[in-house]
């Protein structure tokens, strides 16, 4: 996910933007946006995100505060993936400086490469082992961004594992996203 702009982008200061009728304007605003992006879907999409589902998502969008948590927990998961890529990157590493240990101590050339294959055996084992557990950890963060935006109220958001429940959401935060970068000016 990118990075989202201000998100202040989507409403202008103004007294008059808790008056009933200035959040009706931004909610008729919000549902076309929303219905515009739905469009845009493979068909197998479209049909799975409800126009009731876009007029909920418009009306937990009134506030910019979802903006915000939105920003929030893009931050955090640019973090995580970079501290799992890190850490999956020390494990292939500490394989390579004990490999060239390993060259460095042992003249037999035929001794060499049998200890080599057992390394390259035992390192194809832990990086497996490394992957699986920094797959689990994502798949914690998955769950815990949809209780976060579940718990705020956001609809279409639920701790689920159905990946095409998720592929969902993923579509539910672009639309987020995009229309966070997006400005309401509601005398238009």
């Amino acid at each position: 996910m990118d990075s989202i702009a201000s998100s202040s982008c989507i409403t202008e200061t103004n007294p008059d933007e808790l008056s009933p009728e200035f959040l009706q304007r931004k909610l008729y605003f919000l549902v076309d946006k929303l219905k515009s992006m739905q469009n845009q879907l493979p068909e197998i999409y479209q049909s799975r995100i409800s126009y009731e589902l876009l007029t909920e998502l418009a009306n937990s969008l009134l506030n910019d505060t979802i903006f915000e948590i939105v920003k929030g927990l893009m931050e955090i998961q640019h973090v995580t993936e970079k501290h799992l890529f890190q850490l999956r990157e020390q494990v292939q590493n500490e394989y390579e400086i004990e490999v060239q240990e390993w060259i460095s101590k042992i003249t037999d050339q035929e001794e060499l490469q049998h200890i080599l294959q057992l390394m390259k055996i035992k390192h194809t084992k832990k990086m497996k082992e490394t992957d699986m557990k920094l797959i689990a950890l994502l798949d914690q963060k998955v769950k815990d961004q949809q209780l976060t935006l579940h718990k705020a109220g956001v609809a279409g958001f639920y701790v689920t594992d159905n990946p095409k429940e998720i592929k969902i959401q993923m579509f539910l935060l672009d639309f987020i996203l995009r229309l966070s970068r997006i400005k309401f000016e509601p005398n238009k």
